[in-house]
């Protein structure tokens, strides 16, 4: 068994099957990928993942535990962290700011030790700032801890929503349509950054994406979805030269 595994999922909305018996075994250490033509079911599937929605029936498993039916914020703590096809940052705060909300998420202090400015509670402040720092240390952000997250570049509010989820201690890290609005430079960049995060911290990643040039480069395997159901898996060249994959996205004639 994988990190992540889907196991015979199926989410229905009142009389809409979203997904339909979708099978994932995400291997560990690897960059993997969510694929499909617009409503075919993949953010569905990752809401599913992350504790959004609980499936109609089936189960996901995280590194052989079973998460089935844990909240989002239980799942986080286990080590799955994700990102959104639109940016949820913390916008009007600092860059250093969003790393520490996200650093939050394992404090042991209280908030009545916090107010008072307890001893213990200092020091996990003090500790959870050098943390943040060599993070975006790492990230190549730190330069841009006092900016306002607002007014960073495109490209750049991208890689601080993903140093954010990483600042959670992720070891699964979902990405939902990292490369959207990017420019062929700024998707060029995301491409190296993100095999330098999964070797830097040692990540397994999954993610949806339509840039085709970015899955077909960086994914060790991938997986097509088309109305809930899953019609293709394999490496980059089988699934572009798979003729269900290509009906999917092209279509066909009406007499074919």
């Amino acid at each position: 068994m994988g990190v992540l595994k889907v196991d015979n999922v199926i989410m229905r909305f009142g009389g809409v099957v979203a997904v339909n018996n979708l099978n994932i075994d995400v291997e560990k250490g690897r960059i993997e990928a969510l694929i499909g033509p617009n409503g075919a079911g993949k953010t569905t599937a990752f809401n599913v993942i992350t504790g959004v929605y609980t499936p109609t029936s089936g189960s996901v498993y995280f590194n052989d535990e079973k998460i089935t039916g844990l909240t989002p914020d239980k799942i986080t703590k286990k080590g799955i962290a994700r990102t959104f096809q639109n940016i949820r940052l913390f916008k009007n705060l600092t860059v250093l700011d969003n790393i520490l909300i996200a650093n939050h998420l394992h404090v042991k202090s209280n908030f009545l030790s916090y107010t008072t400015r307890m001893p213990w509670s200092r020091a996990e402040e003090k500790h959870m700032r050098q943390k943040s720092e060599m993070l975006l240390d790492k990230l190549g952000l730190l330069h841009l801890k006092h900016e306002v997250a607002n007014s960073l570049p495109y490209g750049e509010q991208r890689k601080l929503e993903i140093a954010r989820a990483l600042a959670t201690d992720a070891k699964l890290l979902l990405l939902d349509e990292p490369a959207a609005g990017m420019n062929p430079y700024e998707t060029m960049e995301l491409s190296r950054f993100i095999h330098t995060i999964r070797d830097e911290f040692e990540l397994t990643i999954f993610m949806i994406e339509h840039h085709m040039d970015l899955v077909m480069e960086i994914s060790d395997k991938i997986y097509v979805l088309d109305f809930g159901q899953l019609i293709a898996e394999g490496s980059a060249n089988e699934v572009k030269n798979n003729p269900r994959v290509i009906e999917a996205y092209l279509g066909v004639e009406e007499d074919a």
